[in-house]
């Protein structure tokens, strides 16, 4: 499960020029794109380190480019190639460099299949010859270049492919996929969302092996949702979802040699009954394979070293933790085959240095901090970048660090959240900078210093656009809540009189490990905020126990309790906000989204003398509704577990509701099903409550697509104004046709 992230990237920009705020930020203008935030698309730094690519898109005609730029002077230095040029290809959505960067892979006609997987078709381009050829004749998954360059791999109905660019010839290396039975290199569902990649297959450094998991879903549950489209009869969707305790894919790995022409699989010494296998990576060692497995409770986490060629795994660090050990991309080899890893173990997430065997070098960060991204490691220098929040746990800096845990360098120097993408040979990086006060801003950076070189781009115009409405600043604090100090972010009406009192709107997500108090440039939801601070509101975001960036027990503390800390977190901080002279605490409502909806649902439920009403949007309302990965890393299985999963789930609470409750779901959510909503309309209805609520067909989690973001943020406001306002305006729909982009 993961937050939804909406598809306008932006925040709130405050102004000092008070006198020139005269317009009101409309609800059209929030999803019509007028505070679209510039950005760069598709950045790759090029093998040189002197230069990067841009995917441009020329609106005006339609066509895409590839365009490489030179780092220090910032100019454009050629056109790699324009869709323009190119007869069979209209424009392209993406693009792969192979690794000497003499071809190109080209990515068209892309659909996607759920939230991460797509299907498209894909041309190779030759920067030398200029020739374009088509990998495939059908939509391909995941097309990957093999190192040297010569093939290209990639998933076709279950199966697995190679296609050699040389002879042009295509070869099938597995047989036995099948829909909804075997999944050859692809994950399957719950992977893909849970595990947070898509393609299971790994070519090695010589390009002559290919390492792959394979998914047995034969005893994976089928789950199936009517697709009502425009046709006289709906059809149906069916896909294997693994619920809570129910069985997942059997999975297995295996390494196919090209010179063999053949697959062996892989074996380990140790028995898993029931297990994962979250990760593979090759070394840099050609022969050497990286595998993690790790059991279904998800507490344990082995490293395995796989020996291609006498079939031998090594077990080289097995990781443990009374929770669970979260999975990441950060596993690095050296040239020595020692290895860089990220984790938990002392309390915080910190950056460790292995040798080959497993046995710990150094512990190369530490601190009461977490490093929250790991950049790179340049071999040359013996340097490690990596992105932190020692600064303050609402933002976010870059540091270099020596490999042996000594001259620690803060590279950025502005306070807000900071995002690096560095050159190949880690001479420069791009810094993304945002606050909650100023909007992204793109400069290169030196990456020894971090002495800013140039500006790229930056958000000027929207910022001066921004100057002339009225909006409010986001105020950052923390509030005392059962013993803690929770991070809070608060925004009041522009005319904020302390004297008056307001209601107060709240929001959050509450996921484990997540954020939503944070000092960066966020996204549209700040300006709907804004726009009901223009009506009346008080808003306001609280993070509580089981949110991240503040230690592993502040985190874990919810573990087999989904629902409970949080919740009383919450409802607490509702108490503590009411008592405040100028919020009026008959008159406090919350929202959430996926497992916020989990929580704002709860929280009217069980806080029903504290909150007056509620919006859940595609909300879980019972933990055993959900898939097996994300549920049970957090609560173990509903068969072990029976009181944490019904105690918390808002399901079994109905018969609390006293307040206004609107729930709100997407009949085609493939993450969190329609079910969740159903089971829950039909325990108020037999507990004789009333509610409103809506059902949006065929949307997916996001709740995207044409008009419907916009009604959907116009519903909830008016339920807002009727139930929390002192008879506010309802949100009219302008007479003017506008195209609204979700």
């Amino acid at each position: 499960m993961k937050f939804i992230k909406h598809l306008v990237v932006v925040c709130f920009f405050t102004t000092t020029l008070v006198s020139a705020q005269t317009k009101n930020i409309t609800l059209e203008e929030i999803w019509d794109g007028s505070f679209r935030t510039e950005r760069l698309d598709a950045l790759h730094s090029m093998k040189n380190g002197q230069e990067y690519s841009v995917l441009n898109l020329d609106r005006k005609i339609g066509t895409t480019s590839i365009d490489i730029y030179d780092y220090k002077t910032l100019k454009k230095v050629k056109t790699l190639v324009n869709s323009s040029a190119l007869q069979a290809i209209q424009n392209f959505s993406d693009y792969t460099f192979s690794e000497d960067e003499s071809q190109v892979l080209l990515a068209t006609d892309v659909e996607s299949i759920f939230r991460r997987s797509t299907l498209g078709v894909y041309y190779v381009y030759n920067t030398n010859t200029n020739k374009l050829n088509r990998v495939s004749e059908e939509k391909i998954q995941e097309p990957t270049f093999s190192p040297d360059g010569k093939q290209v791999g990639y998933g076709f109905d279950n199966n697995l492919y190679i296609k050699n660019l040389e002879s042009g010839e295509t070869k099938q290396i597995t047989f036995d996929g099948e829909p909804n039975q075997i999944i050859n290199g692809i994950t399957d569902w719950v992977y893909e969302e849970e595990f947070g990649f898509v393609r299971a297959f790994e070519w090695n450094a010589t390009s002559d092996k290919i390492a792959f998991i394979q998914f047995d879903e034969a005893d994976v549950p089928r789950f199936s949702m009517d697709v009502y489209g425009s046709e006289l009869y709906q059809t149906q969707q069916a896909f294997k979802y693994p619920k809570a305790g129910e069985a997942n894919s059997r999975v297995s790995l295996h390494i196919y040699d090209l010179k063999k022409d053949k697959i062996q699989p892989v074996k380990v010494s140790k028995t898993y009954n029931d297990f994962y296998i979250p990760r593979i990576k090759w070394t840099n060692k050609g022969d050497i394979l990286s595998a993690q497995y790790m059991n279904r409770h998800q507490n344990e986490l082995d490293l395995w070293l796989v020996d291609a060629k006498k079939n031998k795994a090594t077990l080289v660090l097995a990781e443990t933790d009374k929770a669970y050990v979260d999975v990441t991309d950060n596993l690095t080899f050296l040239k020595d085959n020692s290895f860089i890893w990220t984790s938990e173990k002392d309390g915080y997430n910190h950056i460790y240095h292995y040798n080959e065997s497993g046995k710990l070098k150094n512990q190369i960060t530490k601190g009461n901090w977490e490093v929250t991204n790991y950049y790179g490691y340049d071999e040359k220098t013996n340097t490690i970048y990596y992105q932190s929040v020692e600064n303050g746990s609402i933002n976010r800096d870059v540091y270099s660090i020596d490999l042996n845990g000594r001259k620690k360098t803060r590279l950025t120097k502005t306070t807000g959240t900071n995002s690096a993408a560095f050159s190949a040979n880690f001479t420069y990086f791009i810094n993304t900078f945002s606050s909650a006060t100023t909007p992204p801003e793109f400069t290169l950076n030196d990456a020894n210093s971090g002495n800013v070189v140039k500006s790229i781009k930056d958000n000027d115009v929207l910022s001066k656009r921004l100057s002339t409405y009225k909006t409010s600043q986001k105020e950052f604090s923390t509030i005392k809540v059962n013993g803690n100090d929770l991070n809070m972010w608060m925004v009041k009406p522009a005319n904020f009189d302390a004297s008056k009192t307001y209601p107060l709107f709240m929001f959050q997500y509450s996921g484990p490990g997540s954020q939503q108090v944070a000092n960066k440039w966020n996204n549209s939801n700040d300006y709907w905020y804004q726009y009901l601070a223009q009506q009346g509101y008080i808003i306001a975001c609280v993070d509580g126990r089981g949110t991240g960036l503040k230690g592993a027990e502040f985190k874990k503390i919810t573990q087999k309790e989904l629902g409970k800390y949080e919740l009383e977190d919450q409802i607490e901080a509702a108490k503590t906000l009411g008592k405040r002279t100028y919020i009026d605490a008959s008159r406090i409502g919350i929202w959430g989204w996926s497992y916020g909806g989990f929580m704002s649902s709860n929280a009217l439920f069980k806080g029903n003398d504290v909150f007056k009403m509620a919006i859940a949007v595609a909300p879980v309302t019972s933990w055993r509704f959900y898939d097996t990965i994300y549920t049970e890393r957090y609560m173990t299985t509903p068969q072990e577990n029976p009181s944490g999963y019904d105690d918390n789930s808002p399901i079994n609470h109905v018969d609390k509701l006293k307040g206004d409750f609107l729930l709100v779901h997407g009949s085609g959510d493939d993450n969190v099903h329609l079910q969740n909503t159903m089971r829950m309309v039909e325990a108020l209805i037999q507990a004789d409550k009333q509610f409103d609520w809506m059902i949006y067909p065929d949307k997916n989690h996001g709740i995207y697509g044409g008009n419907t973001r916009l009604h959907l943020y116009k519903k909830m406001t008016n339920f807002i104004n009727k139930n929390l306002g002192d008879k506010r305006p309802q949100a009219e729909t302008k007479t003017n046709e506008m195209k609204i982009k979700g």
